[in-house]
């Protein structure tokens, strides 16, 4: 049995590989820009230059270092996590992230109903990890 700053530390993790994942994901458009610009005959030589131009784009790899640490983050994670908190957690709150980063990059607009959605979610995840957490017995 798990106590219950396990839980609230699992939580804790998860919720750092949403903010990872969340704020990469605008990034990772954004850097790669250019991309559809190159254009190579046959597949092989068209896949190598689209490689070769991502591995030479230090702000990619940048931000794609930065996604998979969330990545590995979230891996270490789930040897201790419930997985009925996991999955929520990480998904919705990565959409959250990715919105507010969006905004913050000038790429959309948050609207009211995006900060309700925002709002919806956040107690959402509050309330899914404050039902998992174990009170301990008296």
């Amino acid at each position: 049995m798990s106590s219950p700053s396990s839980g609230l530390w699992d939580s804790l993790c998860l919720i750092s590989v949403a903010a990872l994942w969340g704020l990469t994901n605008p990034l990772l458009k954004k850097n790669s820009k250019g991309i559809e610009e190159i254009n190579r005959d046959g597949k092989l030589s068209q896949l190598l230059a689209e490689f070769f131009f991502l591995i030479t784009n230090w702000k990619y790899i940048l931000s794609f270092v930065m996604n998979q640490t969330g990545s590995l983050v979230y891996y270490i994670t789930l040897s201790s996590a419930d997985l009925t908190l996991a999955v929520p957690i990480t998904n919705s709150m990565t959409f959250i992230f990715t919105a507010l980063s969006s905004h913050v990059l000038g790429e959309k607009q948050i609207n009211f109903n995006t900060l309700v959605g925002i709002t919806l979610v956040a107690a959402g995840v509050l309330l899914c990890v404050l039902g998992k957490i174990e009170t301990p017995p008296s």
